[in-house]
């Protein structure tokens, strides 16, 4: 075939028409119970990553000289560990850049390994210190640990409560024993005395012979490790009881759904969150407005966590200068110093969250309402 001096010149021109207007699409993984007893957290989690999604692919991310748009692969890991390694590996086969999650602890630990192994990054909220702890590069925690959220709880029952007994309780989880045990190593330096420790499991409903044997004890307050599926149902039966215990617990128990199943016994419980009160601050505001816009129901936990996340995914690429490198990624990731929503990301030698605030809350109205407030 021929072609003209005129038809080379379109041909030319295309060709750098179709350079100018490069794309390149980012598939971004996403591991948490999307079924089963977690399933609200799970799904806010994946709601708070698209509503970043979104935003990023309207607002316009160039890469190295590309148009980006980014999708989310979300897969439902049923917070079982098992189940957590073959989405790990599902995720690795399929090129995913990086992973928000997973959720659990349980999952998360034995996930990291697989992600690891293939040079993924991961920002997960999973608060078991033992997952940092691994030596791996690859891992970020974009929420509070054990130590923060059970340690805050240990000397808000002392200092605020003025306790002086407790009881603690378990699901046997590695986010319920992990967090429990923060607890009771702050409680006990702060003088509380642990008159009592019981365990449940996380598929547990009934609470009434191990609140039985705790009201024997009569402590000033009861600690839960364990997510707000078991929470709520125990809030209810202490009340049920006659406990004159305050329930107290970490990120799991302290969401909307904590509200929404407790009903009026949730005005027992005071928890703890990683980040700062939303409603604290104009992009706070913003953030929930947005959120409750485009989902029609309000925030449970780390909904603006994994949206920060996402973010912060985004700029370390841009900064980064590539979307294909997980080395030159995780490389930016570990020196990231970067201003979200919910506070500013950066991240010590281990991929902790350094200096990661955490908040005290109360159920009121069926929502965590900040203390005092």
């Amino acid at each position: 075939m021929r072609y003209t001096a005129t038809t080379l010149a379109v041909l030319t021109a295309a060709g750098f028409c179709l350079t100018a207007h490069a794309q390149t699409v980012v598939t971004i993984g996403h591991s948490a119970p999307l079924t089963g007893p977690q399933a609200p957290n799970g799904k806010d989690n994946e709601n708070g990553a698209r509503l970043a999604i979104d935003e990023l692919n309207k607002s316009g991310v160039t890469v190295d000289g590309k148009k980006v748009t980014f999708k989310l692969d979300s897969e439902d890991d049923q917070a079982d560990p098992k189940v957590g390694v073959q989405v790990a590996q599902k995720l690795v086969d399929s090129g995913v850049v990086a992973v928000m999650g997973p959720y659990n602890s349980g999952v998360a630990i034995p996930a990291s390994r697989v992600y690891n192994a293939a040079g993924i990054p991961i920002l997960p909220v999973a608060s078991n210190p033992a997952l940092t702890k691994q030596g791996f590069k690859t891992i970020f925690r974009i929420g509070a640990s054990d130590e923060q959220l059970g340690g805050t709880m240990g000397q808000f029952a002392a200092k605020t409560l003025k306790a002086k007994t407790a009881a603690v309780i378990d699901d046997r989880t590695a986010y319920g024993q992990g967090v429990a045990e923060q607890f009771v190593k702050e409680a006990k330096a702060n003088g509380i005395q642990i008159v009592d420790q019981e365990f449940t499991n996380s598929a547990a409903t009934d609470f009434l012979g191990i609140l039985t044997t705790i009201k024997a004890k009569n402590p000033d307050v009861i600690f839960f490790g364990g997510y707000a599926a078991q929470g709520a149902p125990m809030a209810k039966q202490m009340r049920a009881r006659g406990l004159r215990a305050k329930l107290l617990g970490g990120d799991g128990i302290c969401s909307a759904d904590m509200g929404k199943v407790a009903g009026e016994a949730a005005s027992i419980v005071y928890c703890a969150q990683g980040g700062v009160a939303l409603d604290k601050t104009a992009a706070g505001r913003d953030f929930l407005k947005k959120y409750k816009d485009a989902y029609h129901a309000d925030t449970q936990v780390y909904a603006v966590n994994y949206y920060d996340g996402v973010k912060l995914l985004a700029d370390a690429m841009v900064k980064a200068g590539t979307t294909t490198d997980k080395a030159r990624l995780v490389a930016q990731l570990a020196k990231t110093d970067y201003k979200g929503v919910a506070g500013t990301y950066s991240f010590d030698a281990n991929g902790d969250l350094v200096g990661a605030p955490t908040t005290v809350y109360i159920i009121k109205d069926g929502l965590p309402v900040p203390y005092g407030q």
